[in-house]
C-alpha cells in the first residue's frame, strides 16, 4: 500500500514538474518571440533613416548636425542587444528625427517634397507598430518574470537554467517631465 502512495506522489510531482517546465518554455520563447517583433520594427525604422537622410540632405544642406546625430544614432542602435541600453539608443534617436521633421517647417520645399512625406508618413506608421510591440514585450517578460520568482516553480527555474527577462523601459532622464519655456 505504502509502495502505490509513494509512486502516485512520485507521479504527480512529475507531472507538475513537466507543467512547470513546460510554462517556462512557452513563457521565455514568447519572450523572445516579443523581442523578435521590436527587433522587426526597429530594423524596419533603421532602414528608412538613411532615405530620409539622404531626402532630406538634398534641402537642408548646412544642417550637417542634425544629419550626422540621426546617422550616429541608428548606428549605435544596430550594435545593441541589451534592452535598457537599447531603450536609451532608441529615445534619443526618436528625438533626433524630431529635430529632423522641424527642419521641415523652415524649409518650404522639403515640406512639399513628396518622397519625404512618404518616408514621414512610414516612420509614423512604425512608430506605432514600435509601441504596441514594446508593450508586448514588457508584458510577456513580466509574465516569464512572474513565474520565474513564484514559489515554488522557481525550484524549477533555477535548476533548470531560466532566468528573468530584462523590461524594455525608460531611462531615468526619459521619465523627467519635459520642461516647456515661451518666450
Amino acid at each position: 500500500m505504502l509502495t502505490w502512495i509513494t509512486a502516485a506522489i512520485a507521479a504527480m510531482l512529475l507531472f507538475w514538474i513537466i507543467l512547470v517546465f513546460n510554462r517556462l518554455v512557452r513563457l521565455r520563447n514568447q519572450m523572445r518571440n516579443a523581442w523578435a517583433d521590436i527587433d522587426v520594427q526597429l530594423t524596419r525604422r533603421h532602414d528608412l533613416v538613411p532615405q530620409l537622410v539622404a531626402a532630406v540632405k538634398g534641402y537642408v544642406s548646412h544642417e550637417q548636425a542634425v544629419l550626422t546625430a540621426v546617422t550616429q544614432l541608428r548606428s549605435e542602435a544596430l550594435a545593441q542587444t541589451s534592452p535598457a541600453r537599447l531603450y536609451s539608443i532608441e529615445s534619443a534617436l526618436e528625438q533626433a528625427l524630431t529635430g529632423l521633421f522641424a527642419l521641415q517647417e523652415a524649409y518650404p520645399d522639403l515640406k512639399a517634397s513628396d518622397s519625404f512625406l512618404k518616408l514621414q508618413s512610414g516612420l509614423v506608421e512604425i512608430e506605432d507598430h514600435l509601441q504596441y510591440a514594446r508593450r508586448y514585450y514588457n508584458g510577456a517578460v513580466r509574465d516569464n518574470n512572474d513565474v520565474v520568482q513564484r514559489v515554488p516553480d522557481l525550484v524549477i527555474a533555477r535548476i533548470c537554467g531560466f532566468h528573468n527577462g530584462e523590461f524594455y523601459q525608460a531611462g531615468e532622464d526619459e521619465r523627467d517631465a519635459v520642461k516647456v519655456t515661451l518666450t
